[in-house]
């Protein structure tokens, strides 16, 4: 299972002291997203997504990836399930 940043007490610590200039929920998001999926160079692509999409795709997407912990491109694998749930819900 893939853990993630839900408390509120976490997150307002991240906004209030930031390693970098990242100053919303979604940016952190965003940047725990490209952690997990290993692929920190496209961390902006991630807070986009982050910052655009629904909580939900992004985390069944999460999923799907987590399920193959020996994938060569997380990033890849995680962005083609994005690209199917968003083609179901519409």
């Amino acid at each position: 299972m893939v853990e993630f940043t839900n408390d509120f007490k976490v997150v307002k610590e991240k906004i209030e002291h930031p390693d970098t200039n990242v100053s919303q929920e979604f940016q952190i998001f965003g940047c725990e997203l490209a952690e997990s999926l290993h692929d920190l160079s496209h961390k902006s692509l991630y807070i986009k997504l982050a910052k655009e999409l629904p909580r939900n795709l992004l985390l069944q997407a999460l999923q799907f990836v987590a399920d193959y912990p020996n994938a060569r491109s997380k990033g890849k694998l995680f962005m083609f399930k994005l690209k199917q749930l968003q083609s179901q819900h519409e």
